[in-house]
């Protein structure tokens, strides 16, 4: 009880300090704008993580997940009429029934061949969506209303990483990692594992798909190649980086490649070979990623309380 409230007067204090912060223009735009991308690359890097690091599945086509959903609510919020809050839920789920669609028959293939059949279903998406003029074919869709803010991305993240977290460690997120641990044990004791590899599927599309909505109705104009396959490979750095396994992983390594990001703005051209040097360093000096799958926790020893990290 004593950490949850912790926890809750922390996020209370980063909310309204990032917020009048904000208001008397102390952040200004462009640092708004790195921000608002550190928030969407944690709900993006923290649903790809729930897939690969938790259950095991390798999947290069997260951000067509975030493609559906920028579509979904350009057209509610440009085009129906609908507020932002509708968007963005029917942007999660429409997202999480294309996870559905895609992944009851390519769940059955592993590591590579499932690699490929993710990546196909990405540049589906992203062909289909150069092809249709009502959302407005190779030259985007203009005119998105900027519903996005500071509540609506701290929100979001807030709930990502909380009902996630939650998840990862109910019986259906302990039935995720036995799979991803042995898959033909854990079938073996009895759990249906075509049924939680689609749900860590359908579940880690959804939060794609809010993200794709918080992106959308931020940049007022999106387009189908700011999804292609590029955009999947940022989002599954970012996991490696921080650690797959770990949710705080994710969380740092989508703050520290965001900022490294902000640094390299004005050479765009070294953009991937740092990348490149930063993922090469980590697979020879910290295979596991930052933090492994190591969690951050409080625990109690007599009356004093210590911070730890447990690496398994």
């Amino acid at each position: 009880m004593k950490k949850n409230i912790i926890s809750f007067s922390i996020l209370t204090i980063i909310y309204f300090l990032v917020k009048i912060l904000l208001d008397i223009g102390i952040i200004d735009s462009y640092l708004q704008l790195n921000i608002f991308l550190i928030g969407i690359n944690i709900i993006l890097a923290v649903g790809l993580n729930l897939i690969t690091g938790f259950t095991g599945q390798f999947s290069l086509g997260h951000a067509a997940f975030m493609s559906i959903g920028a579509y979904t609510s350009a057209v509610f919020t440009a085009k129906l009429g609908q507020s932002f809050i509708v968007a963005i839920l029917v942007s999660g789920v429409i997202a999480a029934f294309a996870g559905i669609f895609i992944g009851i028959p390519t769940l059955r293939l592993k590591g590579d061949y499932l690699a490929i059949a993710t990546l196909g279903f990405g540049e589906i998406v992203r062909i289909i969506a150069l092809n249709i003029d009502y959302i407005g074919g190779a030259i985007g869709f203009n005119d998105i209303p900027q519903y996005t803010n500071w509540t609506w991305i701290f929100m979001m993240t807030v709930a990502t990483v909380f009902l996630i977290k939650h998840f990862i460690n109910s019986y259906h997120g302990r039935a995720c990692i036995a799979i991803r641990e042995d898959e033909i044990a854990a079938e073996a004791m009895g759990i249906n594992t075509t049924f939680y590899k689609v749900l860590a599927f359908a579940i880690g599309a959804f939060f794609a798909g809010i993200a794709g909505s918080l992106y959308a109705n931020y940049f007022y104009f999106i387009k189908p190649d700011s999804f292609g396959f590029m955009k999947s490979i940022d989002i599954l750095v970012i996991v490696v980086f921080g650690g797959m396994g770990s949710i705080e992983g994710s969380i740092l390594g989508a703050i520290l490649l965001s900022i490294i990001s902000l640094f390299l703005q004005g050479i765009p051209e070294l953009r991937m070979v740092v990348y490149s040097v930063v993922l090469f360093a980590i697979m020879v000096y910290r295979p596991t990623g930052l933090l492994g799958k190591g969690e951050f926790k409080l625990w109690k020893k007599g009356a004093e309380r210590n911070v730890s990290i447990e690496s398994k």
